[in-house]
Protein backbone atom coordinates (compact mmCIF):
# COMPACT_ATOMS: atom_id res chain seq x y z
CA UNK A 1 0.00 0.00 0.00
CA UNK A 2 1.19 4.00 -0.63
CA UNK A 3 2.75 4.91 2.60
CA UNK A 4 0.91 8.30 3.57
CA UNK A 5 3.63 10.08 5.48
CA UNK A 6 3.32 12.64 8.33
CA UNK A 7 5.79 15.33 7.10
CA UNK A 8 7.40 15.26 2.92
CA UNK A 9 9.89 17.81 3.10
CA UNK A 10 10.67 18.73 -0.16
CA UNK A 11 14.82 19.41 -0.39
CA UNK A 12 17.95 18.03 0.78
CA UNK A 13 20.12 20.79 1.81
CA UNK A 14 21.06 22.57 4.88
CA UNK A 15 17.36 23.78 5.66
CA UNK A 16 15.76 20.45 5.26
CA UNK A 17 18.01 19.14 7.16
CA UNK A 18 17.90 21.15 10.02
CA UNK A 19 13.86 20.50 9.86
CA UNK A 20 14.90 16.92 9.65
CA UNK A 21 16.97 16.98 13.01
CA UNK A 22 13.76 18.37 15.13
CA UNK A 23 11.20 15.86 12.91
CA UNK A 24 13.52 12.89 14.25
CA UNK A 25 13.01 14.58 17.50
CA UNK A 26 8.95 14.72 17.25
CA UNK A 27 8.95 11.06 15.98
CA UNK A 28 7.38 11.84 12.90
CA UNK A 29 7.04 9.53 10.00
CA UNK A 30 8.37 11.77 7.32
CA UNK A 31 10.43 11.26 4.19
CA UNK A 32 13.38 13.99 2.56
CA UNK A 33 12.91 14.28 -1.71
CA UNK A 34 16.30 15.92 -2.69
CA UNK A 35 16.44 16.64 -6.58
CA UNK A 36 21.02 16.14 -6.34
CA UNK A 37 22.35 12.43 -6.76
CA UNK A 38 24.41 12.91 -3.60
CA UNK A 39 23.96 14.42 -0.42
CA UNK A 40 25.57 18.53 -0.37
CA UNK A 41 22.91 20.06 -1.95
CA UNK A 42 23.44 23.30 -4.32
CA UNK A 43 27.22 23.27 -2.78
CA UNK A 44 27.60 20.67 -4.99
CA UNK A 45 27.15 22.77 -7.46
CA UNK A 46 28.86 25.87 -6.64
CA UNK A 47 32.55 27.12 -7.74
CA UNK A 48 35.52 24.91 -6.44
CA UNK A 49 36.94 27.54 -4.27
CA UNK A 50 33.95 29.13 -2.41
CA UNK A 51 34.29 29.13 1.24
CA UNK A 52 31.81 30.27 4.00
CA UNK A 53 32.25 33.73 5.48
CA UNK A 54 32.19 32.14 9.27
CA UNK A 55 34.74 29.59 11.32
CA UNK A 56 33.11 26.09 11.39
CA UNK A 57 31.77 26.67 14.68
CA UNK A 58 29.89 29.18 13.67
CA UNK A 59 28.03 27.64 10.78
CA UNK A 60 26.72 24.13 12.29
CA UNK A 61 23.39 22.67 11.78
CA UNK A 62 21.63 22.12 15.29
CA UNK A 63 22.53 19.12 17.23
CA UNK A 64 26.16 19.45 15.63
CA UNK A 65 29.02 21.37 15.72
CA UNK A 66 31.04 21.44 12.17
CA UNK A 67 34.25 19.82 12.74
CA UNK A 68 37.18 22.39 12.68
CA UNK A 69 38.14 23.40 8.98
CA UNK A 70 41.70 23.25 7.49
CA UNK A 71 41.85 26.76 7.02
CA UNK A 72 40.43 30.11 8.77
CA UNK A 73 36.75 29.39 6.99
CA UNK A 74 35.48 26.16 5.63
CA UNK A 75 35.64 24.95 1.81
CA UNK A 76 33.17 24.18 -0.17
CA UNK A 77 34.51 20.47 0.49
CA UNK A 78 34.40 20.59 3.97
CA UNK A 79 30.71 21.77 4.19
CA UNK A 80 29.38 18.99 1.70
CA UNK A 81 31.78 16.50 4.05
CA UNK A 82 29.26 17.86 7.26
CA UNK A 83 25.86 17.75 5.50
CA UNK A 84 26.97 14.53 4.06
CA UNK A 85 27.84 12.69 7.68
CA UNK A 86 25.09 14.71 9.37
CA UNK A 87 22.34 12.99 7.27
CA UNK A 88 24.33 9.71 8.09
CA UNK A 89 24.53 10.86 11.84
CA UNK A 90 20.91 11.30 12.03
CA UNK A 91 19.83 8.74 9.85
CA UNK A 92 17.82 11.09 7.91
CA UNK A 93 15.13 9.36 5.51
CA UNK A 94 16.05 10.67 1.82
CA UNK A 95 14.99 9.73 -1.57
CA UNK A 96 17.17 10.88 -4.18
CA UNK A 97 17.13 12.03 -7.48
CA UNK A 98 13.57 13.10 -6.76
CA UNK A 99 12.68 15.99 -8.78
CA UNK A 100 9.25 17.33 -7.52
CA UNK A 101 7.06 18.30 -10.07
CA UNK A 102 4.18 18.95 -8.63
CA UNK A 103 2.66 19.33 -4.87
CA UNK A 104 -1.36 19.16 -5.33
CA UNK A 105 -3.60 19.14 -2.38
CA UNK A 106 -6.84 16.66 -2.69
CA UNK A 107 -9.25 15.28 -0.23
CA UNK A 108 -6.88 16.45 2.84
CA UNK A 109 -3.66 14.69 1.50
CA UNK A 110 -1.18 16.14 -0.06
CA UNK A 111 0.41 14.93 -3.12
CA UNK A 112 3.55 15.01 -4.04
CA UNK A 113 4.35 14.25 -7.63
CA UNK A 114 7.37 13.40 -9.82
CA UNK A 115 7.73 11.99 -13.02
CA UNK A 116 8.55 8.55 -11.84
CA UNK A 117 6.16 8.15 -8.48
CA UNK A 118 3.41 10.81 -5.80
CA UNK A 119 4.05 10.83 -2.49
CA UNK A 120 0.84 11.48 -0.61
CA UNK A 121 1.34 13.11 3.18
CA UNK A 122 -0.39 15.05 5.74
CA UNK A 123 1.91 18.21 5.70
CA UNK A 124 4.68 19.43 4.11
CA UNK A 125 7.57 21.78 3.83
CA UNK A 126 9.43 23.07 0.75
CA UNK A 127 13.13 23.89 1.82
CA UNK A 128 14.04 24.11 -1.96
CA UNK A 129 15.68 27.54 -1.54
CA UNK A 130 17.62 29.90 -4.58
CA UNK A 131 19.60 28.11 -5.98
CA UNK A 132 17.33 26.73 -9.18
CA UNK A 133 16.52 30.04 -9.66
CA UNK A 134 19.55 32.43 -10.79
CA UNK A 135 18.24 35.73 -11.31
CA UNK A 136 19.73 37.93 -14.47
CA UNK A 137 18.70 41.25 -15.07
CA UNK A 138 17.33 42.37 -18.80
CA UNK A 139 19.74 44.16 -20.88
CA UNK A 140 18.58 45.62 -24.15
CA UNK A 141 20.77 43.80 -26.76
CA UNK A 142 21.68 40.71 -24.53
CA UNK A 143 20.51 38.53 -26.81
CA UNK A 144 22.63 39.72 -29.85
CA UNK A 145 26.01 39.88 -27.77
CA UNK A 146 28.33 37.64 -29.30
CA UNK A 147 30.30 36.67 -26.20
CA UNK A 148 29.67 34.80 -22.89
CA UNK A 149 27.32 35.13 -20.40
CA UNK A 150 26.70 32.86 -17.72
CA UNK A 151 25.53 32.84 -13.77
CA UNK A 152 27.63 32.53 -10.69
CA UNK A 153 25.96 29.31 -10.11
CA UNK A 154 27.19 28.33 -13.46
CA UNK A 155 30.59 29.62 -12.80
CA UNK A 156 33.17 26.56 -11.87
CA UNK A 157 36.30 27.53 -12.35
CA UNK A 158 38.85 30.40 -13.47
CA UNK A 159 41.10 28.77 -16.24
CA UNK A 160 38.35 29.09 -19.04
CA UNK A 161 38.56 33.12 -18.41
CA UNK A 162 42.09 32.73 -19.18
CA UNK A 163 43.12 35.95 -21.35
CA UNK A 164 40.13 37.49 -21.86
CA UNK A 165 38.20 40.63 -20.93
CA UNK A 166 35.48 39.62 -18.40
CA UNK A 167 32.91 41.51 -17.23
CA UNK A 168 31.76 40.54 -13.50
CA UNK A 169 28.23 41.99 -12.45
CA UNK A 170 27.46 42.06 -8.72
CA UNK A 171 28.19 43.98 -5.76
CA UNK A 172 27.90 40.85 -3.02
CA UNK A 173 30.28 38.35 -1.70
CA UNK A 174 30.10 36.11 -4.92
CA UNK A 175 30.69 38.80 -7.39
CA UNK A 176 33.37 39.71 -5.00
CA UNK A 177 35.12 36.46 -4.45
CA UNK A 178 34.74 35.73 -8.15
CA UNK A 179 36.39 38.78 -9.33
CA UNK A 180 39.40 37.61 -6.82
CA UNK A 181 40.52 34.69 -8.97
CA UNK A 182 39.06 35.11 -12.28
CA UNK A 183 41.52 38.73 -12.29
CA UNK A 184 44.32 36.40 -11.66
CA UNK A 185 44.28 34.93 -15.31
CA UNK A 186 41.87 37.41 -16.98
CA UNK A 187 41.45 41.33 -17.83
CA UNK A 188 38.12 42.00 -15.60
CA UNK A 189 35.96 44.98 -14.50
CA UNK A 190 33.41 44.77 -11.47
CA UNK A 191 30.11 46.72 -12.34
CA UNK A 192 27.68 47.45 -9.28
CA UNK A 193 24.99 49.65 -9.02
CA UNK A 194 27.00 51.53 -6.21
CA UNK A 195 30.19 51.27 -4.54
CA UNK A 196 30.66 48.76 -2.15
CA UNK A 197 31.94 48.58 1.20
CA UNK A 198 34.67 46.21 2.84
CA UNK A 199 34.35 44.86 6.28
CA UNK A 200 37.19 45.34 8.86
CA UNK A 201 40.13 42.87 7.88
CA UNK A 202 39.63 41.24 11.46
CA UNK A 203 36.12 40.05 11.33
CA UNK A 204 33.90 38.14 9.43
CA UNK A 205 30.96 36.79 8.79
CA UNK A 206 29.83 36.64 12.81
CA UNK A 207 29.78 40.13 12.55
CA UNK A 208 27.31 40.25 9.53
CA UNK A 209 24.74 37.59 11.06
CA UNK A 210 25.25 39.80 14.82
CA UNK A 211 24.29 43.41 12.87
CA UNK A 212 21.27 41.78 11.34
CA UNK A 213 20.50 40.01 14.42
CA UNK A 214 20.43 43.32 16.47
CA UNK A 215 18.22 44.75 13.68
CA UNK A 216 15.98 42.59 13.30
CA UNK A 217 15.20 42.08 16.76
CA UNK A 218 14.98 46.39 17.13
CA UNK A 219 12.41 46.35 13.86
CA UNK A 220 10.68 43.40 16.47
CA UNK A 221 10.34 45.87 19.28
CA UNK A 222 9.06 48.50 17.52
CA UNK A 223 12.57 50.55 17.82
CA UNK A 224 13.59 52.86 15.52
CA UNK A 225 16.49 51.72 13.28
CA UNK A 226 19.19 54.08 12.09
CA UNK A 227 20.73 52.69 9.32
CA UNK A 228 24.58 53.85 9.81
CA UNK A 229 23.74 51.91 13.21
CA UNK A 230 23.75 48.43 11.87
CA UNK A 231 26.12 48.80 8.64
CA UNK A 232 29.70 47.96 9.14
CA UNK A 233 30.29 46.73 5.58
CA UNK A 234 28.90 44.20 2.86
CA UNK A 235 32.05 42.37 1.86
CA UNK A 236 33.92 39.55 3.90
CA UNK A 237 37.40 39.73 4.10
CA UNK A 238 37.78 36.51 3.39
CA UNK A 239 41.96 35.58 2.73
CA UNK A 240 41.50 36.04 -1.32
CA UNK A 241 40.12 39.07 -1.09
CA UNK A 242 42.80 40.41 0.64
CA UNK A 243 45.37 38.97 -1.88
CA UNK A 244 43.09 40.67 -4.83
CA UNK A 245 43.30 43.96 -2.82
CA UNK A 246 46.84 44.09 -2.71
CA UNK A 247 46.78 43.56 -6.13
CA UNK A 248 44.95 46.15 -6.99
CA UNK A 249 41.93 44.69 -8.69
CA UNK A 250 38.99 45.64 -5.93
CA UNK A 251 37.37 48.92 -7.71
CA UNK A 252 34.26 48.81 -9.39
CA UNK A 253 32.29 51.01 -11.74
CA UNK A 254 28.58 52.11 -12.20
CA UNK A 255 26.07 49.88 -14.89
CA UNK A 256 26.57 49.90 -18.99
CA UNK A 257 23.61 51.12 -20.71
CA UNK A 258 23.31 48.03 -23.29
CA UNK A 259 24.93 45.26 -25.36
CA UNK A 260 26.26 45.66 -29.04
CA UNK A 261 27.17 42.36 -30.96
CA UNK A 262 31.04 42.24 -29.70
CA UNK A 263 30.70 44.19 -25.91
CA UNK A 264 28.89 46.77 -23.97
CA UNK A 265 28.25 50.19 -24.70
CA UNK A 266 28.50 52.08 -20.91
CA UNK A 267 26.62 55.44 -20.15
CA UNK A 268 28.63 58.22 -21.73
CA UNK A 269 28.51 56.18 -24.96
CA UNK A 270 31.53 54.51 -25.29
CA UNK A 271 31.98 50.96 -26.81
CA UNK A 272 33.80 48.41 -24.91
CA UNK A 273 34.71 44.60 -26.73
CA UNK A 274 33.67 42.25 -23.87
CA UNK A 275 34.32 38.56 -24.56
CA UNK A 276 32.57 37.26 -21.22
CA UNK A 277 29.52 38.30 -18.67
CA UNK A 278 29.88 36.50 -15.34
CA UNK A 279 26.16 37.27 -13.35
CA UNK A 280 26.78 37.54 -9.70
CA UNK A 281 23.24 38.97 -9.36
CA UNK A 282 21.45 36.74 -6.76
CA UNK A 283 18.27 34.38 -7.40
CA UNK A 284 14.82 34.13 -7.08
CA UNK A 285 12.52 32.13 -4.94
CA UNK A 286 12.53 27.53 -6.00
CA UNK A 287 8.82 27.69 -5.78
CA UNK A 288 7.42 26.07 -8.91
CA UNK A 289 6.59 22.91 -7.47
CA UNK A 290 4.04 24.54 -5.95
CA UNK A 291 1.87 26.07 -8.79
CA UNK A 292 -0.81 23.70 -8.67
CA UNK A 293 -1.97 25.13 -5.49
CA UNK A 294 -2.31 28.36 -6.83
CA UNK A 295 -1.26 30.32 -4.08
CA UNK A 296 -0.81 34.05 -4.94
CA UNK A 297 2.23 35.54 -4.52
CA UNK A 298 4.05 38.94 -4.89
CA UNK A 299 6.97 39.41 -6.10
CA UNK A 300 7.93 35.30 -5.74
CA UNK A 301 7.02 35.43 -1.96
CA UNK A 302 4.03 33.74 -0.83
CA UNK A 303 2.08 34.87 2.47
CA UNK A 304 3.02 33.14 5.21
CA UNK A 305 3.33 33.66 8.87
CA UNK A 306 6.29 33.01 10.25
CA UNK A 307 7.10 29.61 8.26
CA UNK A 308 3.12 28.75 7.77
CA UNK A 309 1.24 29.41 4.47
CA UNK A 310 -1.74 31.28 5.15
CA UNK A 311 -3.43 30.01 2.33
CA UNK A 312 -2.62 26.55 2.51
CA UNK A 313 -3.13 24.39 5.62
CA UNK A 314 -0.55 22.03 6.16
CA UNK A 315 2.48 23.47 3.97
CA UNK A 316 5.41 25.58 5.15
CA UNK A 317 8.67 27.52 3.68
CA UNK A 318 11.78 27.00 5.40
CA UNK A 319 14.82 28.89 3.76
CA UNK A 320 14.05 31.07 1.69
CA UNK A 321 15.48 33.85 3.65
CA UNK A 322 14.13 36.81 6.10
CA UNK A 323 10.65 36.48 4.99
CA UNK A 324 10.39 32.61 6.04
CA UNK A 325 12.38 33.15 9.50
CA UNK A 326 15.15 35.60 10.01
CA UNK A 327 18.31 34.51 8.79
CA UNK A 328 16.66 31.10 7.40
CA UNK A 329 18.84 31.10 4.51
CA UNK A 330 22.18 30.56 6.64
CA UNK A 331 23.65 27.47 8.30
CA UNK A 332 23.57 29.10 11.41
CA UNK A 333 19.86 31.00 11.29
CA UNK A 334 18.01 27.83 9.54
CA UNK A 335 17.94 25.83 13.17
CA UNK A 336 15.47 28.52 15.11
CA UNK A 337 12.91 28.45 12.19
CA UNK A 338 13.47 24.91 11.86
CA UNK A 339 12.44 24.05 15.48
CA UNK A 340 9.33 25.96 15.31
CA UNK A 341 8.59 25.06 11.91
CA UNK A 342 8.34 21.48 13.29
CA UNK A 343 6.56 22.38 16.60
CA UNK A 344 3.63 24.12 14.04
CA UNK A 345 3.66 20.74 12.34
CA UNK A 346 3.12 18.58 14.97
CA UNK A 347 0.52 20.92 16.10
CA UNK A 348 -1.45 20.57 13.06
CA UNK A 349 -1.40 17.27 12.83
CA UNK A 350 -2.34 16.92 16.48
CA UNK A 351 -5.59 18.85 14.90
CA UNK A 352 -6.12 16.43 12.04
Amino acid sequence: MQTTYDTIVIGGGQSALACAYYLNKAKLNYLLLDDQASPGASWRQCWESLTLFSPAAFSSLPGWLMPESKGPFPSREEVIIYLTQYENRYNIPVERPVQVEDVCYNEGLFEVKSSGKTYHARSVISATGTFRKPFIPAYTGAETFKGIQLHSSEYKIPEPFAGKRVLIVGGGNSGAQILAEVSKVANTTWVTLDEVTFLPDDVDGRVLFDQASAKYYAMQHGKEVQPSQFHVGNIVMVPPMKEARDRGVLHTVRPFEHFYEEGVIWLNGEKEPVDAVIWCTGFGFALDHLACLQLKNEAGKIAVEGTRVTQQPGLWLVGYGNWTGFASATLIGVGRTARKTVHEVQEFLKRE
